[in-house]
């Protein structure tokens, strides 16, 4: 089946920091199983470091933890900051995950853009997007199995040239979108940029011949809305992302209401996007453990709703053809998170 496959749904996790360093780590394994018991296809954990805002600073290590603690589920470090990284290594670590999971491994890649980020890992932002883009181009080749690199003699590596290991770019423009169909590499759309901005940057992607999955990660909060949880986050992350970032944000809350409202606004978000992957997130500043398990159970039906109802676009690997904007779904309304329906895919944010 493959991790970031075609239709797969697919949750984020962040580590509840108030627990102790053990408590944290169990308390992530036992979401990781309830999360596959509620029928999730795949788990992510994402990167930041000294206990930045929830984030774990070892998201290979953590796939591998929720691997380990499931059975069937895929997972991926997504994203990985990889500027903070020997691009060879990633390759490596991540090749060698996949050779202990076969089918179950994928990674996702950023620039990163928090300053304390780089000062922890002893370097710079100094010419980013161009050391990420070098970088992305050597981790993908190696794990997608066009050219080992470095790396020519190591086993797991040379396995990817039979079952190569998906790979997504975080990207916000349609520069880094270019970027990623020219390495072959998949999008990995934010939580807070607008469902119109997506799908043009999708557009733009699959026009430039990108044939890798397009995951689109959403906010969602069964039941009542997340309120002045959400906004705090939307602060946090507007003290250190760019301008060019934030002039795309939707100001939509998460996806709330029963499991049928929230799994209608779902697939028509990812119709409009035109996206064939959807990873969706629960996390709030200060949302307990109890909070969280129970969110994540809230979701068993929707995912069951979207896995029954949701007819992504056909893989471009298949069909060869980019898609054009004339070509994305028009008929379904596109629902606000409330439930409300938008005037339409193109100005739904």
């Amino acid at each position: 089946m493959g991790a970031m496959r075609h239709g797969s749904v697919s949750l984020r996790l962040y580590p509840h920091l108030d627990l102790a360093p053990t408590e944290v780590v169990a308390e992530l394994l036992a979401q990781a199983r309830l999360a596959e018991q509620a029928g999730f296809d795949g788990l992510m954990v994402s990167e930041h470091h000294n206990a930045f805002a929830g984030y774990l600073p070892n998201p290979i290590q953590a796939a591998g933890w929720l691997l380990d603690a499931t059975e069937h589920v895929w997972a991926a470090p997504c994203p990985l900051l990889l500027p903070l990284r020997p691009a060879a290594l990633v390759a490596e670590e991540i090749a060698w995950l996949g050779a202990r999971f076969p089918g179950r491994v994928g990674v996702g890649l950023a620039a990163g853009s928090l300053d304390a980020d780089f000062a922890i890992a002893g370097t710079t932002k100094d010419n980013l997007a161009a050391r990420f883009a070098v970088a992305m181009q050597s981790v993908s080749a190696m794990l997608l199995g066009r050219d080992p690199g470095p790396l020519p003699d190591d086993p797991a590596i040379r396995r990817c040239a039979e079952q190569p290991i998906p790979v997504v770019s975080a990207a916000n423009s349609v520069t880094a979108c270019q970027r990623a169909a020219a390495a072959g590499v998949g999008l990995l759309f934010d939580s807070l940029t607008a469902v119109s901005r997506c799908a043009n940057l999708a557009d733009a992607y699959r026009d430039a011949g990108g044939i890798g999955p397009v995951v689109l990660i959403r906010r969602v909060s069964p039941g009542t809305p997340a309120g002045d949880r959400h906004r705090d986050q939307i602060r946090l992350y507007g003290s250190y992302a760019s301008s060019a970032a934030r002039e795309h944000w939707s100001e939509e809350p998460p996806a709330h209401g029963d499991a049928a409202t929230i799994a209608a606004t779902l697939l028509a978000q990812a119709d409009a996007v035109g996206a064939d992957s959807l990873n969706l997130r629960v996390h709030t500043p200060d949302l307990r453990a109890t909070e969280a398990r129970g969110q994540i159970e809230a979701l068993r039906e929707v995912v069951s709703l979207i896995s029954r109802d949701w007819k992504p676009p056909s893989p471009p690997h298949t069909t060869m053809q980019p898609r054009s904007a004339s070509k994305r779904p028009t008929s379904r309304a596109v629902p606000s998170s409330s439930g409300v329906a938008s005037p339409g895919p193109t100005t739904a944010t």
